[in-house]
């Protein structure tokens, strides 16, 4: 991260693309720059699918939430990877249920701290956003916003919500989601999506062509690797599945609509689906 500005807030270094900022142009977000727009439309032209990907996960996110929140009555959250901030974000999908939940947002991209301080100056009694790597659980939760927030003797829910891919090696995305599990206490959540093929040869071709194309951190992986790194969990009803079958409410609060360069990509996923999120919501039993 660069140094300070005068404001307070991170330098942004706008020339390389952001995966936050990608992912904020996809979902029908304002904070990207043309770098970021070139990318989504250069990863689109190769899998046209991704839009659709992007966008149901965004939707995911509200069920996710919502399930938690309402039906599960979980009143604390901790949001690894969150991204930029958006329309119904985790603490304003929680609050409507549960008015003081708490939620702690942990990013290491210096456009999400800036934009999500602003956000959160309204709540900052029960929301904080960490500059962290989520890599480092122990760093996260000895932070004091963590440990002011969140009561870890009480049941919490942890979100993985598109960020397994950007974890490359297994054995580390294995050991973030066992270290979450021999943390938090039965009765705890975990919800989970990330981007997978249908078959390793779409695997293998994504990771080709966005590694020459985009130059960032990235792994697809299949399904049944999804259902292995969880498998410590409890799936909740239906399981883990295409994040499009899990709960699907055609009356839950739409996305903004796609910048015009885009449109061309949505509904893609219906004809050809090679690419596509994959995960639920998982928790840890009692015994």
């Amino acid at each position: 991260m660069t140094a300070p500005s005068d404001g307070g807030f991170p330098q942004i270094d706008t020339g390389p693309p952001s995966p936050a900022r990608v992912y904020n142009y996809v979902i029908g977000g304002k904070d990207h720059f043309a770098i970021d727009r070139a990318v989504a439309l250069g990863v689109n032209q190769h899998f046209p699918e991704g839009v659709d990907a992007g966008r149901n996960n965004r939707l995911f996110l509200y069920r996710a939430v919502r399930f938690l929140a309402r039906d599960a009555g979980i009143r604390q959250f901790l949001d690894l990877g969150s991204g930029l901030p958006t329309q119904n974000n985790v603490h304003e999908v929680a609050q409507q249920f549960q008015p003081d939940a708490a939620v702690v947002y942990v990013d290491n991209d210096p456009a999400v701290r800036a934009h999500g301080s602003a956000l959160l100056a309204k709540d900052d009694k029960n929301t904080a956003i960490l500059d962290a790597d989520m890599v480092d659980l122990d760093d996260i939760l000895a932070r004091p916003e963590t440990r002011r927030l969140l009561d870890l003797s009480k049941p919490v829910a942890v979100l993985f919500l598109s960020v397994g891919h950007f974890i490359t090696d297994d054995a580390t995305l294995q050991g973030m989601i066992d270290k979450v599990f021999d943390t938090v206490v039965p009765g705890s959540y975990v919800a989970f999506t990330q981007m997978v093929g249908v078959d390793q040869q779409a695997v293998d071709e994504a990771h080709a062509k966005l590694l020459a194309f985009v130059q960032m951190n990235w792994k697809n992986r299949l399904s049944s690797d999804v259902v292995r790194l969880l498998r410590r969990w409890e799936p909740v009803e239906p399981g883990l599945v295409d994040i499009t079958h899990w709960r699907p409410d055609p009356d839950q609060p739409p996305l903004p609509e796609v910048d015009e360069p885009l449109r061309q990509f949505v509904g893609a996923s219906q004809r050809n689906k090679r690419l596509f999120e994959f995960g639920g919501i998982v928790r840890k039993p009692a015994s």
